[in-house]
């Protein structure tokens, strides 16, 4: 089969590599039918990810059909359409226990990391019968590749750790996939503002469309003004960090109003400033985490129900030959306007 494979930092190729085989009873393999890029994969090409090593196949995004089951799979069969999480999940230790499937002791987030994953033609999904959802009749599922990721990450990092309620103001710093992710559900709970801040005009564009009520461009260096300008001088209520900067983190803390919480929802590769001497009176709640895919259910009836459409987050559809050029479209974002691109197999 076509496997796109992590070679070395800043490389990796299209290559053929065998099918994968059921390795244990709870193991299913399915027939990948399309695939995406997380800047997580971006990550992992910059080093950032030293889990992931040479030779992986990378993703860990998808949507496909069963084609061989484990003899312990009880809730799927072969030839069942089925939406791949990112998250790999026991269901039965004291974290998924808990709902914090991205620290099952025997899982978290496996595909595409520690084991080879969906950008290829096949994959093997552990515990099958916990990290698979059944794909409603008549779905799209150009929508519900985006429910692999990026929604439930913008949802339970940035929207639910956030506390985001009716009323409030809320500030999503990045609009690029995961915060347009976070804007699309944050909507759910009614905030009185929602301000999405970019150095991109283009992806400020897309934000104001997906329903953003005001946009603030922080490439002139006076974001913190203006967003102080728009809540009276008293700060948000929600930060939502979703770039994985010092900076952006840092306008987080001088941005939040007494009594917020910022939600970090970026992957940081290097060190970021807590300033604890602002901060340490302000009654501020930081919260981090990576996604457990616990709101899953909740987001595939959404989508069903047209109450979120993230399709529209889908820019560039490429073929798994061209998985090469999808790397760099998506890694160059800023030129190519790119937000998610769908790989077809």
């Amino acid at each position: 089969m076509k496997a796109l494979i992590y070679l070395c930092e800043g490389q990796c190729a299209l290559e053929n590599k065998p099918i994968p085989e059921i390795v244990e009873p709870t193991d299913a393999i399915v027939k990948v039918i399309k695939t995406t890029i997380c800047g997580t994969d971006l990550h992992i090409l910059k080093g950032d990810v030293p889990s992931c090593k040479p030779g992986r196949t990378l993703g860990h995004e998808g949507v496909g059909i069963i084609d061989k089951v484990g003899a312990a799979v009880s809730a799927f069969s072969i030839g069942d359409h089925v939406l791949i999480s990112c998250i790999s999940a026991c269901g039965k230790c004291d974290y998924c226990r808990s709902q914090m499937y991205s620290h099952c002791k025997t899982g978290g987030w496996l595909l595409g990391n520690t084991i080879d994953g969906t950008q290829a033609e096949f994959v093997r999904i552990p515990y099958a019968d916990s990290s698979l959802y059944r794909i409603p009749e008549c779905a799209d599922e150009n929508a519900l590749v985006m429910l692999s990721d990026i929604l439930p990450t913008g949802f339970e990092c940035g929207v639910l750790n956030g506390k985001v309620r009716p009323g409030s103001t809320v500030a999503i710093i990045g609009s690029g996939p995961i915060g347009l992710a976070a804007l699309l559900t944050a909507q759910l709970y009614s905030p009185a503002k929602i301000i999405m801040v970019d150095i991109a005009y283009n992806r400020l564009e897309v934000a104001m469309r997906f329903g953003a009520t005001t946009v603030v461009n922080s490439s002139h260096g006076n974001a913190v003004d203006e967003i102080m300008k728009l809540t009276n001088q008293q700060g948000v209520d929600t930060a939502i960090e979703a770039v994985g900067i010092p900076a952006t983190f840092e306008l987080c803390e001088k941005i939040i109003a007494p009594g917020g919480v910022i939600a970090n929802v970026g992957v940081h590769g290097t060190q970021v400033d807590l300033h604890l001497e602002t901060l340490w009176d302000r009654n501020i709640t930081i919260t981090t985490g990576l996604v457990d895919t616990h709101s899953t259910p909740l987001l595939i009836k959404l989508v069903q129900s047209k109450k979120i459409e993230p399709e529209h987050l889908i820019t560039h559809r490429f073929k798994l030959e061209n998985a090469l050029e999808a790397y760099s479209v998506f890694g160059d974002a800023a030129n190519t306007n790119a937000l998610k691109v769908l790989i077809e197999m």
